[in-house]
């Protein structure tokens, strides 16, 4: 049978091993005589999972002690509410970096709790290529205390490799297609929040790292599912959390750990990421608009010279067994995210097919 490639935006690829664990172990988990999706999330032995899991990711991201990490529902949409709600009795006017589709939308659910104020740091160059201007000279205030951006924007292909470390600000930072890409300092942020479904596991739960002096500030009137206080105190299970995200998303740290952690993983990923663009500035066939500093490592997004045949290029590598390669409807085009599971094999039998496609109707 011919591999299959998956180059979805989320739910993404999973890594085979962690696929081949949850078969073996999917109607008898862990001598629980039940299924992984039938466990009770109060069961011993999942509790005693779910602390497994919470060491994992602190291993992993060398998370301090003085950072709490809760599983939480509603995605990272539902924290673009939670963030807000829960800070906005002390920081009424926070400041949204506006680099892409995602944080603009954070800005826009912001708006609906407090007096956010959007700084735009994107600019169009000749011949519409995308430009981010470097942390420096981001038009931040003194005066507004925290500053929420996206490091990588999965619509447009941006990423931000640059962290932010401004004078007298508490960084909050959407991480959903950036953790565990790569390795970030958690010391630099307050609070770093990332929905499961593009390297932690499948769509579900989202993972947010807060810094204690934070979460002690947080407002006990916000809507209780959303609260932090409450999800610190019921240990992230107000009510019954998303058991079956929870458990793959500790085989995938399992994974990273066996790997050799997120050095390996960085240095996987960048090659990816070189071979793909490579093969882009080699020809005129395909273009990517993103200035190369700022090129994303997780989305690789490009269109082609000829737009009434990118239709035909997603059904045609449908059939190469290249799947999810369609570009979001706001920017079109294609979009291939290489996620830490994409082997490098699937890069060489992408570039393949685009070779093979290139030559065929240029």
């Amino acid at each position: 049978m011919a591999i299959v490639y998956n180059f979805n935006p989320g739910p993404s690829i999973l890594p085979k091993i962690v696929l081949s664990e949850i078969k073996k172990n999917f109607f008898n988990w862990n001598d629980s005589q039940s299924s992984i999706i039938e466990i009770s999330h109060r069961s011993q032995k999942f509790m005693e999972y779910a602390v497994q899991v919470e060491k994992d990711l602190r291993f992993i991201l060398n998370i301090p002690n003085n950072y709490y990490v809760l599983f939480c529902h509603g995605g990272a949409r539902g924290q673009f509410s939670a963030i807000p709600l829960n800070l906005k009795h002390k920081f009424t006017q926070p400041e949204y970096i506006h680099s892409g589709y995602w944080s603009l939308c954070a800005y826009q659910e912001a708006k609906k709790y407090c007096s956010p104020t959007c700084i735009s740091v994107r600019k169009i160059l000749r011949n519409k290529v995308i430009s981010i201007q470097p942390v420096k000279e981001w038009k931040v205030s003194s005066r507004h205390t925290y500053l929420h951006y996206c490091p990588n924007e999965t619509i447009e292909g941006i990423e931000i490799f640059e962290e932010p470390v401004l004078n007298n600000k508490i960084i909050v930072g959407d991480f959903s297609s950036t953790i565990l890409s790569r390795k970030i300092n958690i010391e630099k942020y307050g609070i770093i929040y990332a929905c499961a479904q593009k390297n932690i596991g499948p769509a579900g739960i989202t993972v947010v790292i807060i810094r204690d002096d934070l979460l002690m500030q947080s407002n006990i009137k916000s809507p209780s599912i959303l609260n932090y206080k409450l999800l610190m105190k019921s240990n992230s299970m107000l009510n019954t959390p998303s058991v079956f995200s929870w458990y793959v998303a500790g085989l995938v740290f399992k994974w990273i750990k066996n790997l050799g952690g997120l050095s390996v993983i960085e240095k996987n990923n960048k090659k990816k990421a070189k071979l793909l663009y490579q093969y882009l500035n080699s020809t005129n066939f395909y273009k990517n608009y993103i200035i190369p500093s700022h090129q994303s490592h997780m989305n690789v997004t490009f269109h082609l010279k000829e737009k009434k045949l990118t239709n035909l290029f997603i059904d045609t590598a449908e059939k190469y067994k290249l799947l999810g390669l369609k570009g979001h409807s706001l920017v079109g085009g294609i979009r291939a995210s290489i996620y830490n599971a994409m082997p490098i094999e699937g890069i060489y039998h992408l570039i393949s097919f685009m070779k093979y496609f290139e030559e065929k109707f240029s």
